[in-house]
Formats: structure tokens, sequence, C-alpha cells
């Protein structure tokens, strides 16, 4: 695929509030010691990757993951891009997922599943989440033909851009969970967004294992 871009999707460092079961969406939420160390780790893994520049949500947990690598790998500071940001989950952004389990339980099940059909009251549906996630990833490719970028972004984005590169429906449930500072690696271009498993000269593919925590 002539021009394409070849982005590394990496999810976020890990949060206070992804050890305590809190849900996040659009609060702004810092990553913690072990986030910060996991980002780190990322920015040795990719050390040799050739990246041109770096983009993050807008989000602290976000930018910050994204600042450590960026300065890590003397890039430029990450451009923001608010098409990157996590899903917002409305009214239960903020809430243990403990109290959720006794006011609305029904609710708790289908978050725990990572169900991308919830109805989050005040918040985001599951086709604007999933529209704005992948138009940012072809923008991001139109503006960056034939370069190799790295995205930071979070779990519930990343689910979406995994449904999209393997041919499910948007309201499909993934049987998987991706970790903090887990990656991928997509082709892209204005028109297209897909998977690649083998990068083409150096045949890399990076990306960091970690403790599986809570995907948003």
């Amino acid at each position: 695929m002539d021009g394409s871009t070849f982005v590394c999707v990496a999810r976020h460092g890990e949060t206070d509030w992804n050890t305590a079961g809190i849900l996040q969406g659009w609060l702004d939420v810092p990553i913690n010691e072990q986030g910060r160390r996991q980002a780190h780790e990322l920015a040795a893994a990719f050390c040799d990757s050739g990246f041109s520049c770096v983009y993050s949500s807008p989000l602290s947990r976000s930018l910050e993951t994204a600042e450590i690598i960026a300065g890590s790998l003397c890039l430029a500071p990450p451009a923001r891009h608010d098409g990157l940001k996590e899903r917002n989950f409305g009214a239960v952004q903020g809430i243990p997922k403990a109290e959720l389990a006794e006011t609305n339980p029904v609710l708790l099940q289908q978050i725990l599943r990572r169900n991308p059909a919830c109805s989050f009251e005040q918040g985001e549906s599951m086709d604007d989440f999933a529209d704005r996630v992948l138009d940012a990833i072809l923008d991001i490719a139109e503006l960056h033909p034939g370069k190799r970028v790295l995205v930071i972004t979070h779990g519930w984005v990343m689910d979406v851009i995994t449904r999209h590169v393997t041919g499910l429906p948007r309201n499909a449930i993934l049987n998987m969970k991706r970790k903090n500072g887990e990656s991928l690696w997509l082709e892209a271009s204005p028109q297209s967004i897909r998977s690649l498993r083998v990068l083409p000269q150096d045949r890399q593919d990076r990306g960091l294992s970690g403790t599986v925590r809570d995907d948003r």
C-alpha cells in the first residue's frame, strides 16, 4: 500500500483508578509510579522503531505516558488529538465498581464484559465513539504518509480498533483485555485501516506485556 502510514497504538500507563476499579472515561486521572515505569519500558522497547512523531489523547494519563516516551526517543512533544480520548461513560464516570454493583449491577456486568453496546446516561453512543476513534486514525494517516507514528490512547479505544481490523461488528464483545502499555501495529491510509503483523524492512512488531488492569 503506497504511502501507507505505519501506526503503533499503545495503551497508557497505569493509574490509581485502574487498580481501584473506578471508571475514568473523560475524567482526568494521572498515571501512577507504576504507570511511569511502564512508559519508560515502552520507550526502551520502541527505541529502534523509527517513529517520526507521537500522538496522544489529551487526557493526562495518556499524555504523560506519551511525553515520557517522546522525551526518551528525542522526538517532539506529543500532538494531542481529541479523537483519541477514552469513551465518555457519562454519569458513571468516577464511580467505583463496588458502588456500581449495588446501584446498577446490570450495567456493571456489561461494563465488566466491555460491551460496546452499553448505553451510558449522558455519555457517548457506540457509533459516535467508534466513528471518532477511526476518524482520528485516518486523520493521522493522512497527515503522515509513509511515516511511522506512535499513538498513545485508552483501552476502549483500542477495542474499537481491534474490532475494525479483525472484521468484527461494532457491537462484538472481545474475549480479551488490553494491558497498560500493550500495543498493536496498524497500516493506515486516508481510506483504510488494517492490522500489521510484520513491519517492512526491520520486520519487528514490538510491544510490552504487563499486568492486566481495568481497561478504562
